[in-house]
């Protein structure tokens, strides 16, 4: 294979690394194994490009949109964490029933019911819904041990190091056209926060000199029942509405259209085989990642070959516990200094996606439809139907889709009919 060559190596191992501290985060979170959620985003991540003919440079990993209803599952009576597996393995299933419905239904219609003033919003919006986690971990909101040993002023230096270093290595190196140096900011970045890190002291390797060399990942079975499945399930409609916007902005970064080819009932399906397959063997759900969004554009990395080799690394180490745990002891200032950047390029994309496409803001229905989608989207509107809750990007895309199909029915219909 012309395209597994050192330098694609180094890039997927880079790129392995973006996706790893958000990806073992839910596991940490919800009680499940960090080995078993790296050898499920590393296998479903090759079974989503499979399926989606080996177009589309995406890297599957957990999705934090679960996160309650494993918790809700887990912890109540007589619950557990097999059970929430049960309903995830339903969710993915649902996703590919959805699939199979967008299989028969033709791309204009649906580039009509998601047209860049509802697209743009979108992607803006998981930049922005995500900013708030890259900030939390740039001040040392989620490690108190670190404040205390450096402040919030020293967690926001080590933060805007990692940041700057990062634009130094992709700005500097670009312009000497250093190919290969100029498309790793995000390791080159991630391995300097690291090592000013360990140099005042802000890294703990106990968990390190304790972890085994090898191990095989902690599979388990799920368990289904009613109730799991009532909790679980209707978080897969928020996440297949996710899924779009994803797919839309990954398209927009590369410059292609994978709404219509290899077509969006292929990316769907991957998604949902992989989120069951995952739960099956006791791993989260998977999703397609919006750091992998980021790490694209920062880096220009296109070549879905990438995320392939990333998803064998994290395969192989999955069975390799002292690495993962090195990885765990990378303080969270560091990794918010680059997530600033990464979440920030997401949104970018998204303005950029409308200026591509000279969106006329004076027309008063497409203002009005992208400010109500950006102010549901980011002010915390909320609505409740027993188990399911429909919020943020979710509720921002659908309120967004119906808006376009009321104000702008007829000529959706007469462009149909051209």
């Amino acid at each position: 294979m012309k395209d597994l060559n050192g330098n694609n190596l180094v890039l997927g191992f880079q790129h392995m690394f973006v996706m790893f501290g958000a990806t073992v985060l839910v596991p940490l979170i919800t009680g499940l194994d960090v080995g078993v959620t790296l050898f499920a985003a590393g296998i479903g991540t090759l079974i989503f490009h499979v399926l989606t003919k080996f177009q589309v440079p995406v890297f599957l990993g957990s999705s934090f949109a679960f996160i309650p209803g494993i918790i809700a599952v887990a912890t109540a009576k007589g619950g557990s964490l097999p059970e929430a597996l049960g309903g995830i393995v339903i969710a993915g299933l649902l996703y590919v029933v959805v699939a199979i419905i967008f299989r028969f239904i033709d791309a204009r219609i649906l580039h009509k019911i998601l047209p860049p003033f509802v697209t743009g919003p979108i992607i803006i919006l998981i930049g922005l819904i995500l900013a708030p986690v890259a900030i939390s971990n740039a001040n040392g909101t989620y490690a108190a041990g670190i404040v205390e040993k450096i402040g919030v002023n020293g967690c926001w230096g080590v933060a805007l190091f990692t940041f700057a270093v990062a634009i130094f290595v992709k700005v500097f190196f670009e312009k000497r056209r250093r190919k290969l140096l100029s498309m790793l900011p995000v390791l080159i970045a991630l391995i300097s926060g690291y090592i000013l890190a360990v140099i005042i002291g802000i890294v703990d390797f106990s968990s390190v000199y304790a972890a085994a060399w090898f191990g095989i990942p902690n599979f388990s079975l799920p368990v289904f029942s009613a109730r799991s499945m009532s909790i679980i399930v209707p978080i897969a409609i928020v996440t297949i509405v996710e899924h779009f916007g994803d797919i839309l902005a990954i398209g927009n970064v590369v410059g292609k259209d994978f709404i219509k080819k290899p077509g969006i009932h292929r990316t769907l399906m991957g998604d949902g085989i992989a989120t069951s397959i995952s739960a099956l063997i006791g791993g989260p759900a998977n999703t397609t990642y919006s750091e992998n969004t980021g790490a694209v554009a920062l880096t220009g990395n296109f070549n879905p070959v990438i995320m392939r080799i990333a998803a064998l690394f994290a395969i192989i180490l999955s069975f390799v516990p002292k690495f993962t745990a090195v990885i765990g002891t990378i303080p969270s200032p560091v990794i918010g200094g680059i997530s600033v950047l990464l979440f920030g390029m997401i949104s970018s994309i998204g303005i950029k996606n409308m200026v591509d496409h000279q969106v006329d803001f004076s027309d008063a229905k497409i203002l009005m439809i992208s400010a109500a989608m950006l102010v549901l989207g980011l002010g915390g509107a909320k609505f409740a139907f027993g188990n399911f809750q429909l919020e943020g990007l979710g509720l921002a895309a659908i309120v967004g889709v119906i808006l376009n199909l009321i104000l702008n029915f007829k000529h959706i219909i007469s462009k149909l009919k051209d």
